[in-house]
């Protein structure tokens, strides 16, 4: 469906590409997955989030309670990116009188009665929808209500909506992913309009939310999923106030069409990139092979990549961790393969400039695989049914890039966690800060990408199974205590284990790093028990593909002197310029290193190739100093 213009009319081009410029880090940020309760191994239902660019990774336990008549709650923009850049304080609305303890990062992602939310940008359609002017929530304000507010996840949703209508929601397109121990939300919201105001007597946000089936798995990358609204299906299907009316107004949407949400508010007409699309599609590539989804770009998988679908087992949660650990191996997209992953299968590409691209591809990225050293943190959480939710809801959290880090578990009913994991300073390098220890970690990988990440992920699983294998008897001692009655021991246990555990990860994973540096260095594994070195190994197909060896013999060909053995016949002697002539730059030879020892001598220049230079530059100083003296004489 082409979409009208009459908004473009109303609106400056300038505002609209200031509002885009400032929003081109989140354009290909976040990965996300949700699985519904009957897809689960365990019937728990799962959420995961990366979050990819620089945002906010300490966690804060934000503690609940009772609140005072006429309390206030301060609303922050823009709080996912508070350690990045500054956050402004933008209104105030009134508190309830009671909250819930939840879990505050980027985006806040916990409560303690066990809903989570993962969330991912798409922005859409700004020049129609932005409002930053009289809206006052973004994204990640609306999070921390809900879950301060909430008890499951859809009066999560509600709660959420209701808000953004009442107060403006003032940010770009965003998708957040809303679940607890029964079900799984998918919740979409875009902006009211420029020309909204809190007393014009409109709701202040277009949202919608649609129910995950209980048997299925959905993913969602930077682009709307929602798809078509059923506005029949009330069980399944939740929608804002006149959510139809403007998008009708602005052409954007005919009374009897099906109404297309991701169509409507998201633009991705014409995209032919696979930045977002592709992380979906290996998702379901990954998790539901059978199906052979195939590849779409981004304007494609609106209509061919489905909401939701069948996995082709019931998955535990170390299934949703390992995709979270994929570059497209095995795919034509594959990362570690190529000139680009150099000489030893790095996936790591950081970002080109939009201006230092090749003109007939300067459109496309390079390839977004799931796992991306950008990322801040990334989570799996699983929320387990049968149990009260402080205890059955773990979110395993993990710093930096989620290929090389370790999930650490956090307790819905933890309190407090320690300070390595909730203080930092990203502008500068901490020994004392968690993030910074997976960060390096990430790096040194990248030296020797397939000789250094094995025995990365041999030591990250190490350790994860070691966690996983502990949960039950966790489980046991604080159920042990909740029946009991004793609530808040419960908890104190849970919150002694977190901390014990996420100091233990810290301590292990900064001598890790440590190890790394002395077992792999300057292109060489250290056996420190044998003694003994071993060069990383170069692949036959790289050294092929840069011309080992012939580009070196090709550029002795303009050298003086002996050739390298075996090299082709001596070049012919380049031409002298006329002893007349200015010498030409460009035909003299490039200061290079000393050529390796030959076993022909080398044969002395001749006295006789500098004379010309010499009496060329002689001409041109007599001549600047004949003008410096007439000028003189000049102004005499």
């Amino acid at each position: 469906m082409k979409k009208g213009t009459f908004f473009r009319s109303i609106i400056s081009l300038s505002m609209a590409c200031a509002v885009t410029l400032g929003t081109i880090q989140s354009a290909s940020a976040c990965t996300t997955i949700a699985v519904g309760k009957d897809a689960s191994a365990d019937g728990a239902p799962m959420i995961a989030h990366s979050v990819d660019g620089w945002y906010d990774e300490r966690i804060e336990v934000v503690a609940g309670g009772k609140h005072a008549a006429g309390e206030m709650v301060d609303i922050y923009r823009d709080p996912c990116q508070d350690g990045y850049q500054p956050v402004e304080l933008v209104g105030q609305i009134p508190q309830v009188e009671e909250t819930y303890t939840y879990f505050d990062t980027g985006y806040p992602f916990m409560n303690e009665k066990g809903i989570t939310i993962g969330e991912h940008t798409w922005s859409g359609d700004y020049a129609a929808f932005y409002n930053g002017e009289q809206a006052m929530m973004v994204i990640a304000n609306l999070q921390a209500l809900g879950l301060q507010r909430a008890s499951t996840a859809k009066e999560c949703v509600q709660i959420m909506g209701e808000l953004a209508e009442k107060y403006g929601y003032a940010d770009g397109g965003e998708t957040l992913l809303v679940g607890d121990s029964n079900e799984i939300w998918i919740f979409e919201i875009s902006g009211p309009g420029p020309l909204w105001t809190p007393d014009s007597g409109k709701p202040g946000a277009h949202w919608a939310a649609r129910r995950v089936p209980d048997d299925e798995i959905h993913s969602g990358a930077n682009r709307s999923v929602l798809r078509e609204i059923d506005f029949n299906d009330p069980e399944n299907f939740m929608w804002s106030t006149d959510i139809t009316e403007y998008p009708k107004e602005l052409g954007y949407w005919k009374e009897g069409e099906p109404f297309n949400y991701s169509i409507v508010f998201d633009t991705v007409e014409g995209n032919e990139a696979y930045t977002c699309s592709g992380r979906v599609w290996r998702v379901y590539d990954l998790l539901a092979n059978s199906q052979n989804f195939a590849m779409c770009n981004e304007e494609q998988a609106l209509t061919e990549l489905p909401f939701s679908t069948k996995p082709d087992q019931k998955l535990t949660i170390q299934d949703i961790m390992a995709v979270y650990y994929d570059h497209y191996e095995g795919t034509p997209f594959d990362m570690t393969t190529g000139l680009a992953a150099g000489p030893w299968g790095n996936p790591v590409r950081y970002r080109a400039k939009k201006d230092n691209k090749p003109e007939d591809v300067a459109k496309f990225d390079w390839e977004r695989s799931i796992a991306i050293y950008r990322c801040s943190y990334s989570f799996v959480s699983q929320m387990r049914p049968n149990m009260p939710a402080e205890i059955g809801t773990v979110l395993w959290y993990g710093c930096d890039s989620p290929d090389t880090t370790v999930h650490v578990p956090i307790y819905a009913g933890t309190t407090e966690v320690p300070e390595e994991w909730c203080n930092s300073d990203r502008w500068k390098f901490d020994p004392n800060c968690a993030w910074w220890a997976f960060n390096f970690v990430n790096n040194w990988a990248t030296t020797g990408w397939n000789v250094i990440y094995p025995d990365i992920a041999a030591k990250r699983d190490a350790i994860e199974s070691k966690l996983f294998a502990e949960q039950a008897e966790v489980d046991a001692k604080a159920l042990e205590l909740y029946n009991s009655g004793d609530t808040a021991g419960a908890k104190a246990y849970l919150t002694g284990y977190v901390c014990d555990t996420m100091d233990d990860v810290y301590d292990q994973w900064w001598a890790y790093a440590w190890e790394l540096v002395g077992k792999f260095n300057d292109g060489q594994t250290v056996d420190v028990e044998e003694h003994s070195t071993s060069g990383f190994p170069y692949s036959m197909e790289y050294l092929d593909a840069v011309d080992y060896g012939h580009s070196h013999l090709d550029a002795s060909k303009g050298l003086n002197g002996a050739l390298p053995a075996g090299g082709a016949a001596e070049p012919e002697p380049s031409a002298q310029p006329e002893p007349s002539a200015q010498p030409d730059p460009s035909a003299q030879p490039a200061p290079s290193e000393a050529p390796a020892p030959s076993s022909a001598p080398q044969q002395p220049a001749s006295g006789n190739s500098t004379t010309p230079i010499i009496i060329v530059v002689c001409l041109i100083a007599v001549v600047v100093v004949a003008v410096v003296i007439l000028q003189k004489k000049k102004k005499n």
